[in-house]
């Protein structure tokens, strides 16, 4: 009998867990809310409640060789940063390529998730929903997949803004701004430096007679474009990874720090935090530099008192006649479905083995798909956390003991705390590789780059240097794609092509020596990869000598 499996959300994580239940023969039953797939990406001009919104503008911070569901690359003529409705367009391609959409249950909304009484014998739940007429209906599933986000209650903390009740102007959070041509030459406070805080300031910029940006601790800010013009995120590899994991914090962040200054000065621009920059979950932002360099955008300090229309800022500096207040505050998340000894929510934090398992239930078959923050893409991440899980459901991997669960939950939470400035934003923080590498690992599918290097060179030379795209957790174990080699080698062309629109005649380098160069780096490289992997401290003895910083800144 095949295992029914409840998949709630139909977002970008509810799309792959329906995907990956059809991968392992599961029978997946996806209830969506709303009429349509997508979850935060679908823009749409009245929000919801307890729903993600997002305003109309919004550009991904990752690019498409980045985000990309790993057996399915993004057509090469999409741009490498996409609006939002473009990630739609990828989200139905998806979706009607491996016939997903035949699985949801659209305006269907989950009133209960609880445990059937002989849980502790059958695993199995009762899913309780309503439809958009109202009538309600009890489903018996064997196991639950939940993949609501952690972008549906709008975080608005007034209790730390004295005088708020006596503003006269308009205040809202990010989540519902669309547009900025309603704030036409009004003078404009966005509280906030984070992604949406920042994208929202620059768009109010350009339209408002004044636009201030308060933040409390300041932002290291990225921008998407890296070294030569290519995606940032496409620099970042796994040789990188490694220094990141052996050199010391300060003196990596130091490194990284001194690379953001050379493009712009954060202290001259009164952004500089005290904070070091792996230690919060960075701002990306292209534009914001430049509306600060031309005054359009001035940055203050927290708000000390709202007073009628004036804002008084912790500096004493007062600006008068302020019409509007952007609460760019972030996000709470919750499960107001499940009963809270299932899975309990506390200052944005919930016990999870590695943030998809709840460590005491009696049978495994409850995951949380999504619940992360990562310093890259979500989606490649919710699709790993979602083959593992359909696995585990499926009795092919087995997880720890209670105790042995808990324990990494506390190790985590406990690295957390030493990294990151306490937040409610820094509660589910993962870093992209570390964390795919976690999960594949226990998947068996984590690439055997030294393999790679003594048998494909070629593709091992890609997957060690190159970026770490999805494709390279496609090459074995459960799930193989016959493409993935293919995808990894042809992805540089996949990031030209969209920009490919105006000939351009430049001479091209000689090739005489390509295959000889490979082959030796191959070698060198296998050696120094093996080298870092078993005895990472001969290396940094080695690179302690090199750099000379600045004072700068398994499976069934």
């Amino acid at each position: 009998m095949t295992r029914r499996v409840a998949v709630i959300g139909g977002g970008s994580s509810g799309l792959a867990c329906i995907k990956c239940c059809l991968d392992e023969g599961l029978e997946p039953v996806c209830f969506e809310s709303s009429d349509d797939i997508g979850g935060l990406w679908r823009f749409k001009e009245n929000p919801e409640p307890d729903r993600a919104s997002i305003y109309h503008s919004v550009i991904i911070n990752t690019s498409k060789e980045m985000m990309c569901f790993s057996d399915f690359p993004i057509p090469a003529h999409f741009p490498n940063f996409m609006h939002n409705s473009l990630i739609m367009d990828y989200f139905r391609l998806y979706a009607d390529h491996f016939q997903l959409t035949k699985h949801i249950r659209f305006n269907t909304k989950v009133l209960q998730v609880k445990q059937k009484s002989d849980f502790s014998h059958s695993g199995e739940w009762v899913v309780e929903t309503e439809n958009k007429d109202g009538k309600k209906e009890k489903h018996i599933f064997e196991a639950v997949m939940i993949c609501i986000g952690h972008h549906c209650y709008p975080n608005m903390p007034l209790h730390d803004f004295p005088g708020i009740e006596t503003f006269t102007g308009k205040y809202f959070h990010s989540r519902d701004y669309k547009t900025p041509e309603e704030w036409r030459n009004k003078k404009v406070v966005v509280i906030g430096i984070g992604n949406s805080g920042g994208d929202i300031a620059v768009e109010l910029s350009r339209v408002t007679k004044q636009l201030y940006l308060s933040t409390r601790r300041g932002a290291w800010v990225l921008n998407r474009v890296g070294d030569n013009g290519v995606p940032l995120d496409l620099t970042f590899n796994r040789i990188l990874d490694i220094l990141r994991k052996i050199l010391p914090f300060d003196f990596f962040c130091s490194m990284a720090e001194s690379r953001l200054n050379q493009r712009f000065n954060h202290g001259l621009y009164n952004l500089k935090p005290k904070h070091r920059l792996f230690s919060q979950h960075p701002t990306v932002n292209d534009e914001l530099p430049n509306r600060i360099l031309s005054g359009t955008v001035q940055v203050k300090p927290n708000i000390r008192r709202f007073q009628g229309s004036s804002v008084e800022f912790d500096d004493g500096s007062v600006v008068e006649d302020v019409d509007l207040v952007v609460f760019a505050t972030g996000y709470r998340f919750s499960f107001p479905f499940l009963a809270s000894q299932v899975v309990s929510v506390s200052n944005n934090k919930a016990s999870l083995y590695k943030y998809v398992f709840p460590p005491e239930l009696e049978r495994p078959t409850l995951a949380i798909i999504g619940l992360v923050q990562p310093l890259g893409a979500i989606m490649p991440i919710s699709e790993m956390q979602a083959r593992w899980a359909t696995r585990v459901f499926k009795g092919c991997i087995k997880l720890p003991s209670a105790a042995a669960m808990l324990k990494d939950v506390q190790s985590k939470q406990e690295a957390m705390a030493q990294r990151y400035v306490t937040s409610q934003r820094h509660t589910i923080q993962v870093d992209y590789i570390s964390y795919m590498d976690e999960i594949a690992e226990l998947v068996g599918v984590q690439p055997n780059i030294p393999r790679m290097l003594l048998t494909d060179p070629r593709l091992g030379m890609n997957v060690l240097f190159g970026p770490c795209t999805p494709y390279q957790y496609r090459l074995r174990g459960p799930g193989k794609w016959a493409g993935a080699r293919q995808a990894i080698l042809t992805q540089w062309e996949r990031m030209a092509q969209p920009m490919q629109t105006r000939p351009c005649d430049e001479p091209k380098p000689s090739r005489s020596y390509k295959w000889p160069l490979l082959l030796s780096a191959a070698a060198v490289g296998s050696a120094a990869y093996i080298t870092l992997e078993t005895n990472p401290f001969s290396c940094l003895l080695l690179l302690n000598k090199s750099f000379k910083p600045q004072r700068s800144e398994i499976v069934c």
